[in-house]
């Protein structure tokens, strides 16, 4: 009945013919039964855990279980039932499971342990093979190179006055004037607008709304039934991606001409660097490569942050204390900025410690993305069981993040855990918001300086409370409140 029950909210959800999705799901029923019969694996001891149905495997109760806020729950049913190590399907791949620290230094370790970064179908179809979650080898290097060379501290400290300037114009533009919003939105087209001007000089404007659109619509198939013909969320996801990837590919063009008539310098965004980046043979990259890489940077920047601080103004309308300690660290950054001429440098942004340590804790009680996937490129073994080539692993962060071994009382909030003496209590592989080892995500220090400058800009002009109490929060896949968080908006003075 469960099956009915799941099959029939995402048969309405995504408006397919009840008739449609029995016949897809009967003709991979036949198709997995003629594999079972004819591909056993024997003598090999597999992960425990279930498959589910053919073709959806478990992605109905995963889907249901996301909107209700309930994957920790999810997980934690299979986790006692089959151990730390499960296996399981979704979105038309077969999954190995894997929690703990253990499973995280095994999946962080490295390209040499038969663990590739190849994304499942969805993902590849949706954010491309180019992306730095898929490539690998020197060209990874050669890529995260460039990234992170943009991305560090160093080169944030030239362009955080135009970030702080940006911060501070798109908050006026979605805040001004008016006395209630829906957090979530406004919040999302900040990050966006931000991002997209500071990484491709993207001006404002229709172009970018309608971009931010697609975006959006791609991002919700990366999780969505593998069914890629018209009507379902994979098909509208794939079909968004081409208008990204049209509108980028213009940009492309543009950045190029201008650096020829050296209008633009190599360093000025990323689009110009990644222009200009050679191989060892001095080969450029490919245009599709590019387009790739900018999708997964957007996802990486854009949707992130938005989850990051939309539970940030949820917790500060909640919480009076944390509300009032940021506070005064941000009126204490006001004084200091007196001393810069009224500008935020990157001092400023270095005196937000204990904001960023409330902003810390946040991703530990709800990281902004659940886990990810990993590709097997040969038959490996983990904890005495046989994962065979091909099939995907995922890595889950709640798994260390609430795990009172590792953090004394998970369930309570406490910002105090990661002030710099603390820091050494945690073991590596255990709190991994920004993933782990030498594919640790290369624009945390990026993210950090976009929430802190939001933050500053919003708690010292702005007080809020919220509007729907106890708004319940679903995955869609990012855990987001379900309404958008509306909130009454009261502009601040004196600040």
């Amino acid at each position: 009945m469960d099956f009915l029950s799941d099959l029939s909210d995402v048969i309405f959800e995504s408006k397919l013919p009840l008739i449609t999705v029995l016949l897809v799901t009967l003709i991979a029923l036949v198709f997995q039964l003629f594999r079972l019969k004819f591909s056993p694996l024997p003598g090999k001891k597999l992960p425990p855990g279930s498959f589910g149905f053919p073709l959806l495997g478990e992605s109905l109760s995963f889907m249901r279980a996301q909107k209700q806020d309930r994957t920790d729950e999810w997980m934690q049913t299979r986790i006692d039932k089959y151990g730390p190590v499960f296996k399981t399907s979704l979105a038309g791949s077969k999954i190995v499971v894997l929690t703990g620290q253990a499973g995280n230094r095994f999946v962080f370790s490295g390209d040499d342990n038969g663990i590739s970064y190849n994304q499942p179908g969805n993902v590849a179809k949706i954010l491309g093979k180019y992306t730095v979650l898929e490539i690998s080898g020197t060209k990874h290097k050669l890529i995260r190179g460039a990234i992170s060379k943009f991305l560090k501290p160093e080169s944030i400290q030239r362009y955080v006055e135009e970030m702080d300037s940006l911060v501070q114009k798109q908050l006026f533009k979605e805040l001004a004037g008016k006395d209630s919003v829906k957090i979530v939105t406004s919040m999302k087209k900040i990050n966006f607008n931000v991002s997209c001007s500071i990484f491709f000089g993207l001006p404002d404007g229709k172009v970018k709304d309608q971009l931010l659109k697609d975006f959006e619509t791609t991002v919700k198939g990366i999780l969505a039934l593998p069914l890629n013909f018209p009507g379902t969320v994979l098909h509208r996801a794939i079909q968004a991606r081409g208008r990204v990837c049209k509108v980028l590919s213009n940009l492309i063009a543009i950045r190029k001409r201008e650096m020829e008539e050296g209008i633009v310098d190599s360093q000025d965004n990323m689009i110009s660097s990644l222009l200009v980046l050679r191989s060892e043979n001095g080969e450029p990259l490919m245009e599709q490569e590019i387009l790739d890489l900018f999708l997964s940077l957007i996802m990486a920047s854009n949707d992130t942050s938005t989850v990051l601080l939309t539970h940030l103004v949820r917790l500060m309308s909640r919480d009076s204390e944390i509300y009032n300690k940021v506070l005064a660290e941000q009126k204490e950054v006001v004084e200091a900025k007196k001393e810069s001429d009224g500008k935020l440098t990157w001092n400023g942004i270095q005196m937000m410690k204990y904001t960023w340590r409330v902003a810390q804790e946040v991703m530990r009680f709800t990281p902004p993305l659940l886990g990810n996937f990993r590709q097997v490129t040969r038959d490996i073994h983990f904890d005495g069981f046989h994962i065979p080539k091909g099939w995907q692993l995922l890595w889950v962060a709640s798994s260390t993040h609430m795990n009172n071994d590792i953090f004394e009382d998970p369930n309570k909030f406490d910002p105090s855990r990661f002030e710099t003496s603390s820091k050494a209590a945690f073991p590596p592989y255990t709190y991994v918001p920004f993933g782990a080892g030498p594919r640790m995500c290369p624009g945390a220090e990026f993210v950090r300086a976009k929430i802190l400058l939001v933050i500053h800009h919003l708690i010292t002009k702005y007080q809020w409370t919220e509007l729907i109490p106890d708004e319940p929060v679903t995955c869609d896949p990012l855990p987001y409140p379900a309404m958008g968080l509306p909130v009454k908006l009261y502009q601040r003075n004196g600040v």
